[in-house]
């Protein structure tokens, strides 16, 4: 009896610290477990998930909350947000479609926008007004001013054959003498204007000054002041840049893609989003020296002087086209390593993300070869805004959940 009554108290005293821990226990713990934890990821690398806040370990971004339980694959926007983040969409249309291959070109200034400015007479320069190179002058604008002997005895000839032609106004040798004389000093480029004063003063001067004979930017300057220069002798030279040359250089097997006449696209380093049209003006028949390039040639405006010559251009030669598919504005696609992807909005203000495949790609525009049917209504712009959107709501890449289907 002694021997059970023992065992009885082994027993209870065993269980009493677990009733004792049970007892104790909070009684919400339980509750607590079932709760959801907050997660945190990167809005740049959604691949970086965490359930404390911090920091991405690639980029440094600071961690956003998001909830990874919700697994709805729309957006849905206010009207505000839309606007803010200036989401436009389009009904995606059949339409044709042309495709273009990129001739690696450059800038040049064209030879006819160039000026050499050459003394008419033989003589010192006297002053330059313009100095340096890079200062644009105008037409009619003082160049220089020359001292000239030769030019102060053509005008005392001229002032006498003018005295004696007025002297005997009968005579036709004076009168011939006289015109012979002041075409003298038209050919030193000197203009009725200032013959008209050396007539009316009488006095000769051995100075005259040129203006520009056409605007331009001072590009070189071949002469100094007290310089002597001959007739002809270059003094500066003036280049418009309101017109440029293109060159490219293509292949001879490509050489059959272009031809003279033919209207391309010309598209210049860091005004992508702004091509021009240009007009083949010119294909070069021999290789150039020491390579297998031909060179084709034409000429694009050039408004408020934006381009320098020697900046890189290309040329984009169509080379096929399609009729009749379904094309997006290129911005409208979003690439990665798992495809590429646009938004669809299913109704106002709601947007879902949808797997496409694209096919042949011009400058503006994207074949869609599928994913797409005409009459859907797609994002053009802002596209990348949703997909940060995306990001920072779901805590993962929209193109995840597509890869499978």
């Amino acid at each position: 009896m002694e021997r059970k009554s023992f065992l009885k108290a082994v027993a209870l005293a065993s269980i009493a610290p677990a009733v004792f821990l049970i007892a104790c226990s909070d009684p919400g713990k339980k509750e607590a477990v079932g709760d959801k934890k907050q997660t945190y990821t990167c809005p740049m690398h959604p691949q970086i998930v965490q359930d404390k806040p911090g920091t991405c370990p690639i980029c440094g971004m600071d961690l956003v909350p998001f909830d990874k339980s919700n697994k709805d694959a729309s957006l849905t926007l206010g009207e505000s947000q839309i606007k803010l983040a200036n989401i436009t969409t389009m009904a995606v249309g059949a339409g044709a479609l042309a495709n273009f291959r990129q001739l690696n070109g450059r800038l040049a200034t064209d030879p006819e926008n160039t000026t050499i400015i050459a003394s008419r007479v033989p003589g010192r320069i006297e002053v330059l007004f313009v100095k340096e190179t890079g200062i644009r002058v105008n037409k009619g604008q003082p160049l220089y001013k020359i001292y000239s002997e030769q030019l102060a005895t053509l005008q005392q000839e001229y002032l006498l054959a003018l005295a004696q032609a007025k002297q005997f106004p009968d005579d036709a040798r004076f009168q011939q003498i006289e015109k012979a004389a002041r075409q003298k000093l038209v050919l030193y480029d000197q203009g009725e204007a200032q013959i008209n004063q050396l007539a009316q003063s009488g006095k000769t001067s051995p100075y005259v000054t040129y203006p520009a004979p056409a605007s331009g930017i001072v590009s070189e300057l071949t002469a100094t002041e007290g310089q002597y220069v001959s007739e002809g002798g270059a003094v500066m030279r003036l280049e418009g840049y309101n017109q440029l040359w293109v060159e490219a250089d293509v292949y001879p097997a490509e050489a059959s893609l272009i031809r003279v006449g033919q209207s391309v696209k010309v598209v210049v380093s860091g005004w992508e989003k702004e091509p021009q049209n240009m007009t083949v003006r010119f294909i070069n028949p021999s290789l150039q020296s020491g390579s297998q390039l031909l060179q084709v040639r034409g000429s694009i405006p050039n408004p408020d002087n934006r381009w320098q010559p020697g900046m890189q251009a290309n040329i984009l030669l169509p080379v096929k086209s399609k009729g009749n598919v379904l094309s997006l504005p290129v911005d409208a696609v979003i690439r990665d390593g798992k495809g590429a992807h646009v938004w669809i909005e299913k109704e106002r203000g709601k947007f879902v993300p949808r797997m496409v495949k694209t096919g042949m790609e011009d400058f503006d525009s994207v074949e869609i070869t599928e994913g797409l049917k005409e009459g859907e209504i797609v994002v053009i712009t802002g596209a990348y805004l949703l997909y940060s959107e995306y990001i920072l709501k779901k805590g993962a890449d929209p193109m995840a959940s597509m890869a499978g289907m």
